[in-house]
């Protein structure tokens, strides 16, 4: 079988928050649409499933977020995912710059977790709380391949 990662989907409390966020780390905005009907509900498994949708792309076109804004059923408040919890963790990326990705980051108010760090001099990485206490990991790679 000849299998690819498609996306990640992610929902959010704000999708142009969430765009913003995104799209100032370096991803594209490729696609936006609001999705509902019977082919939503049966991909979805959720009956009147109504969202506003934003696909962005990393600039090599490898990798996809798939933003999601519930209209309806109403979105559903959960506590952000904790590094150790079981189940979706995280999104990651690598920039080139780590400091002008943190400060990219904290005009959005989003700040690391408790710091950077360094891993055996080939990253330095950090985790932040995105938008809607979304995980997000970024690194910067020291020792170029």
């Amino acid at each position: 079988m000849n299998i690819r990662l498609e996306n990640v989907g992610i929902a959010v409390r704000d999708l142009e928050e969430a765009i913003a966020f995104f799209t100032d780390l370096g991803l594209a905005v490729v696609g936006r649409d609001t999705v509902s009907g019977d082919w939503t509900d049966t991909a979805v498994g959720l009956d009147g499933n109504h969202a506003k949708i934003a696909m962005l792309e990393t600039p090599d076109g490898h990798g996809r977020l798939e933003l999601f804004e519930y209209i309806h059923p109403e979105a559903i408040e959960t506590a952000p995912t904790r590094p150790n919890e079981i189940g979706m963790h995280r999104v990651a990326f690598s920039v080139p710059d780590i400091d002008q990705a943190l400060e990219i980051a904290a005009r959005h108010g989003c700040y690391p977790l408790r710091g950077v760090a360094t891993y055996k001099d080939i990253y330095k990485l950090t985790y932040l709380r995105g938008p809607s206490g979304i995980l997000v990991m970024i690194a910067e790679e020291l020792k170029k391949n």
